[in-house]
């Protein structure tokens, strides 16, 4: 009987420590706020993802930062001191993304970024970007701009870290493709007119416009174009494509041109392509979970942050504890070390200069029909 009972205080004993070894991953999603058209969909993964990382069990924390950088902050540092997490997935925008990254840089804690945020090198040591880069997405357009003979550009963004990417990006992929940038114009996402800035654009008679938005507020300048008569080819970022974005804009976004990751259009990929059958079966799953025709392109992005967490505590030796600063460590160097981890939105490839890894393999181009997003050959 003694021994039972010494049996059972040891193993009751050992029970907190136990359960404390276990993997915590901190999620953090704009679920309201101006970005909660697109935050709650990186959410909604959450509970699709697998109890286990590299073999080992794991807990998923996911939090709301209300589309606010104060917020995401305060959310981050709860994350790190109280729960004490491995890593944090997100947050899902760029403002409150870029935010994060001193908390994780603090903590020396890995982040993995929903957003396409841009760092110097010095600050990006522990920082990995999941989302596809804006230069990668801009160049598709200017691409597809050059095919149909677009020689000017007027630009139309967000007045804050999002549009000056977007901005930056469009400056040295139009430049490239001998392509004129008429215009800077800016707007906030709370903002319920642009028609001062739209009224110059028009003024230009640009070729084209490129909209450097997300979420819902991304639709307000197209409807302003339409109501101003404009004929020319619109662009907008791959920050909206969600059914808001297509209900709030109805046929005032018609035409609208955007870069994808290659869920949305998952079936219509070449058969050998090795992201389909990955992506083919996230978009199963998640229809099988939300209903058919809910796939969207934000949630993938929470899902190939899980697969490239599984790859990575997968090279950690097992005699490293999670909840630890070495098992962080670890972490991190074995994320940077990821090399052709196929995720749902294309090819992870890698390294010290490359948080990212992402390539033209992972974009597609799609168009807004009728309510609705379509492949654009």
């Amino acid at each position: 009987m003694y021994r039972r009972l010494a049996a059972l205080a040891l193993a009751c004993a050992l029970a907190p420590s136990a359960a404390l070894a276990d993997i915590r991953i901190g999620v953090i999603a704009s679920s309201t706020g101006p970005g909660a058209s697109m935050g709650s969909l990186y959410r909604s993964t959450v509970p699709l993802l697998p109890k286990t990382l590299g073999g080992r069990a794991v807990e998923y924390i996911a939090l709301d930062d209300a589309t606010d950088p104060s917020s995401a902050v305060k959310t981050a540092r709860k994350l790190v001191t109280e729960n004490k997490v491995d890593a944090i997935i997100g947050p899902s925008n760029v403002p409150t993304s870029m935010a994060v990254t001193e908390v994780a840089r603090e903590a020396r804690t890995p982040q993995l970024s929903l957003a396409p945020i841009v760092l110097s090198p010095d600050r990006a040591e522990w920082i990995f970007v999941v989302a596809h880069g804006i230069d990668l997405m801009v160049d598709s357009l200017t691409a597809d701009m050059a095919k149909r003979g677009v020689k000017t550009v007027a630009y139309i963004g967000f007045s804050d870290a999002w549009g000056d990417a977007v901005y930056r990006a469009l400056q040295e992929s139009a430049a490239k493709r001998g392509i004129k940038v008429l215009s800077n114009e800016r707007y906030a996402r709370t903002d319920n007119s642009v028609t001062a800035q739209v009224l110059k654009i028009v003024s230009l008679t640009p070729d084209a416009v490129l909209v450097g938005g997300s979420g819902t507020p991304g639709a307000l300048p197209h409807l302003s174009l339409r109501e101003r008569g404009y004929q020319g080819v619109q662009y907008n970022t791959h920050g909206v494509i969600n059914k808001e974005f297509l209900k709030l804009g109805g046929k005032g976004v018609d035409g609208v041109i955007v870069p994808s990751g290659p869920v949305q259009v998952v079936e219509q990929l070449p058969a050998d392509s090795p992201i389909k059958p990955v992506a083919g079966r996230y978009a199963q799953q998640y229809e099988s979970t939300y209903g058919a025709d809910s796939r969207n392109a934000f949630a993938p992005y929470t899902y190939d942050a899980y697969l490239l967490l599984d790859a990575a505590v997968a090279k950690i030796p097992a005699d490293v504890p999670a909840g630890t600063p070495a098992f962080r460590q670890a972490l991190r160097d074995a994320l940077e070390s990821l090399q052709g981890t196929v995720g749902t939105q294309g090819i992870y490839m890698m390294s010290p200069t490359n948080h990212n890894g992402l390539d033209e393999r992972g974009v597609v181009l799609m168009q807004a029909r009728s309510g609705a997003w379509q492949f654009l050959p």
